[in-house]
């Protein structure tokens, strides 16, 4: 993937995670570059793992933990030499057990003690089996305890603004991660309500001119180095500046294996009477390999009758039934269906006959194989027009021009390349809307999910699937004047504003979500890592030799 190192790095074709190739050395670094040399020292220099930048993103960390409702908790710390914080937990009123490398702490795990909190700081990526090591710390806690883990992220602003000179090209680093593998990686391990946030610290400008001077010459880097020249000395020891660091901060759960996953198809059901006992019994009789389901319809009060049709599926084994009081609108219907949802996975599955069943399979393979952890069925891979029914030409028409329009916002807008985020099979793992608050009722919660999945971080992958459209004779029931200014409503609104819930459930809350069983880690493959598409954005060679 990168040869500033001389190394290479191959990626896993299932969970994604990227290993550096440390037997493979390029001869062109065969003698000492200076300037790397000195490089590496600078920046080891202020990588001091006691210095008052770490002291600070220590307390921070600690605080994190505390947020998860771990108070006077007994924890364990895998952590650098000389690093400040199991001295700060103590002082704090942690009971801390602290272990340097992993011989230290295969000897803390075999002593058999359960601890509420294990923590983690720049110790995951330099794991021989990152995996194993993730099964190992949660074996370490008890039931619902905190892992928080810090690592080098490949999502972070220095790794896609700097590529091939990012500071975290290491040979002590034998895995790298973004949100996508880090998630994947801790569910494999049995953790669930995983948070990722960027690591935060407080730098002075000092200390920036300092990294500057360490790091190649780049417009940027000209600006930094410039503007600290024309600052006194003394303000730029005092003046600090919070930035996002090259580090992610993840918090999770040790949640109970379920011995098979489990996938919720939450149906939205309002005036479906010629159509949705024909749905109901396919997604009845769909059985998907390795995936026990449960069904939950959720009716809005019809007035055709369908009300009726849906009570004899009432009490069938795996199937819930919702009713409402009253017709509030499908994205209403779908978050109540959310609400009672227990699955690892989730699919959105509407009652119009619109969409194939058969495509579940299809749908589902990633996240089974944890390549991603949300999916969306496009309905036109190839070509532009999605809908095309004869009986009423010129809306149909309307309808493919307003999708463009709408997707080519919504691409603009949240800088993606999706050719239909609006699509009803949306599948995703349970765990993506943790901490998530939605609040749409119409069709504006199509757009409101997928761009707080965006902004959560999560990228999705688009697979073909089957579609035969409806017309509003047949039942559609789009508003032409009302659903587009909820649209743009939504694609402005969730820009900007947060897509937390207010009380922020992402803080101490622990339910009694479980997920899936692990699987054993796999071959390692050689294909480039497609995580932040750091390959394709700087041209780095891959490499094309299979490793462990």
């Amino acid at each position: 993937m990168f040869t500033p190192l001389g190394l290479e790095v191959s990626r896993c074709d299932d969970c994604g995670l990227g290993r550096l190739q440390q037997e493979r050395q390029s001869v062109a670094f065969a003698a000492p570059d200076p300037w790397r040399v000195r490089k590496q020292a600078t920046l080891r220099f202020l990588r001091l793992p006691d210095s008052p930048i770490e002291r600070e993103a220590a307390a921070h960390y600690l605080q994190l933990v505390e947020e998860q409702g771990l108070h006077a908790a007994s924890l364990l710390a895998l952590v650098p030499a000389g690093h400040s914080l199991p001295e700060l937990a103590r002082v704090r009123g942690h009971q801390v057990d602290a272990c340097h490398d992993f011989s230290d702490f295969d000897q803390c795990a075999a002593l058999g003690r359960s601890y509420d909190g294990v923590v983690i700081v720049s110790r995951l990526e330099q794991s021989a089996e990152p995996l194993e090591l993730l099964e190992r710390v949660r074996a370490t806690l008890k039931p619902g305890g905190v892992l928080l883990l810090v690592t080098p992220s490949l999502d972070s602003w220095s790794a896609r603004l700097l590529g091939e000179h990012w500071s975290e090209w290491r040979r002590e680093n034998k895995y790298y991660f973004d949100l996508q593998t880090v998630h994947g990686a801790l569910l494999r391990a049995g953790f669930a309500q995983v948070r990722v946030r960027s690591d935060q610290r407080c730098f002075s400008v000092q200390h920036l001119r300092d990294r500057a001077h360490a790091l190649p010459n780049t417009p940027l880097i000209h600006l930094v180095k410039l503007a600290s020249r024309l600052m006194p000395g003394v303000l730029r020891l005092r003046m600090r500046l919070r930035l996002p660091s090259s580090a992610m901060v993840v918090t999770a759960h040790r949640v109970e294996r379920r011995q098979e996953p489990l996938l919720s198809i939450v149906m939205p059901v309002y005036n479906e009477r010629e159509s949705f006992a024909i749905t109901m019994d396919a997604v009845l009789r769909k059985q998907v390999p390795g995936l026990v389901k449960e069904i939950i319809v959720v009716e809005s009060a019809s007035t055709d009758g369908t009300r009726e049709i849906v009570r004899q599926y009432e009490g069938l084994p795996n199937v819930r039934v919702v009713f409402q009081d009253r017709p509030r609108g499908k994205g209403n219907a779908v978050r109540e269906g959310l609400r009672h949802a227990r699955g690892d996975f989730i699919l959105i599955q509407d009652a119009d006959q619109e969409y194939d069943v058969n495509d579940y399979d299809a749908l589902l393979l990633p996240l089974q194989r944890y390549r991603r952890a949300f999916v969306l069925g496009s309905r036109h891979v190839d070509g532009w027009k999605i809908r095309e029914f004869n009986d009423q030409p010129g809306l149909v028409e309307l309808l493919n021009v307003g999708h463009l329009l709408f997707v080519g916002l919504l691409n603009t807008m949240y800088r993606q390349k999706l050719k239909d985020p609006f699509t009803m099979y949306k599948v995703f793992r349970r765990d993506c809307l943790y901490g998530v608050h939605l609040e749409c009722n119409r069709f504006d919660f199509d757009f409101e999910l997928v761009i707080k999945l965006f902004r959560k971080g999560y990228e999705p992958l688009e697979v073909p699937v089957s579609y035969r459209s409806r017309s509003f004779r047949d039942g559609k029931k789009v508003s032409f004047a009302r659903d587009p200014w909820t649209w743009l409503r939504a694609l402005v609104k969730y820009r900007f504003g947060s897509i937390y819930e207010p009380s922020s459930p992402c803080s101490s809350r622990v339910d009694s979500a479980t997920i899936t069983t692990g699987v054993a880690s796999p071959r390692l493959r050689p294909v480039p890592l497609p995580a932040t598409r750091l390959l394709e954005r700087y041209g780095l060679p891959a490499s094309r030799r299979a490793g462990r």
